[in-house]
């Protein structure tokens, strides 16, 4: 394979891929393998400028395996994330402002995500990333060994209560018809990794008093989103970025609401249960 120029995006998280264009992505044979090992090794991938349009970024996303179908939008395998009037699943957007991962109330959670800008906000809007691999290994060996243990219970009323906490019965009602799941905290991956399965889904751990889960919990994600263990993209139209949803926490940041800022993101569908 020709050599791929990379540049480091953080300590932590992320490369910026270089030398390859959208036809390379869709027809060199050699693309899906690499960019899949990238994936495993640096959690994301940027593609400055790439410009692909919705079906070169869904050809491209079939390469490296089986999209996850949104019937709901034109193209059922390409969600839009916009806050436009008519948009079916707007009124989940708002937790995307907290960290989370995709999938987490799924029988197996994605595989990873592709993104791509279509119209950005002129101030804000950007999407962080932090490591759930790096969160492990920043462990103690104590806390290895008491988080080994531990169950938690996570629900869309979790993570919605975060963007709406006064919410009216109707949205209640909403989020109760979604599945609650319970998952181990600490991830043992096929891979013989570990990561830690924490997010604003997580809404109690198992058999632990309701305060000591929420001090557990939001102390987990606290030190592992700090500052310095973070990767800020900050959009320009046209930049594609996958991310490994399943070693990641991501967030979108605050932007006015009233402006168009509009993402197109394929979903790589997952083969992993949290386990």
């Amino acid at each position: 394979m020709s050599p791929i120029t990379t540049e480091r995006l953080s300590d932590d998280v992320g490369i910026e891929i270089r030398d390859v264009d959208v036809d390379r992505l869709l027809h060199d044979d050699e693309i899906p393998a690499w960019c899949l090992d990238a994936l495993e090794a640096h959690g994301v991938l940027l593609f400055r400028e790439l410009h692909a349009d919705d079906d070169a970024q869904v050809a491209f996303g079939r390469r490296l395996g089986e999209l996850v179908k949104f019937p709901h939008y034109a193209n059922p395998e390409v969600m839009e994330i916009s806050f436009d009037p008519g948009n079916p699943s707007a009124k989940y957007f708002a937790a995307n402002d907290h960290w989370h991962l995709d999938g987490s109330l799924d029988p197996i959670p994605a595989k990873a995500s592709i993104m791509s800008a279509r119209v950005t906000a002129s101030v804000g809007g950007e999407t962080e990333f932090a490591s759930t691999y790096a969160a492990y290994d920043a462990l103690t060996e104590t806390e290895k060994q008491q988080y080994a243990e531990l169950r938690v219970v996570h629900s869309m009323s979790g993570v919605q209560r975060r963007a709406n906490p006064n919410p009216t019965p109707k949205q209640e009602a909403d989020w109760a018809r979604w599945p609650v799941r319970e998952h181990p905290l600490v991830w043992k991956h096929e891979t013989g990794r570990r990561s830690l399965v924490f997010g604003a889904t997580a809404a109690q751990v198992v058999g632990m008093d309701p305060d000591e889960s929420r001090a557990l919990l939001l102390g987990l994600e606290e030190r592992a989103t700090a500052p310095d263990r973070v990767y800020r993209h900050s959009w320009t139209v046209g930049d594609m970025v996958i991310w490994d949803n399943r070693g990641l926490v991501h967030r979108a940041c605050a932007f006015d609401r009233s402006e168009p800022r509009r993402m197109h993101r394929s979903t790589l569908a997952g083969d992993e249960a949290i386990g």
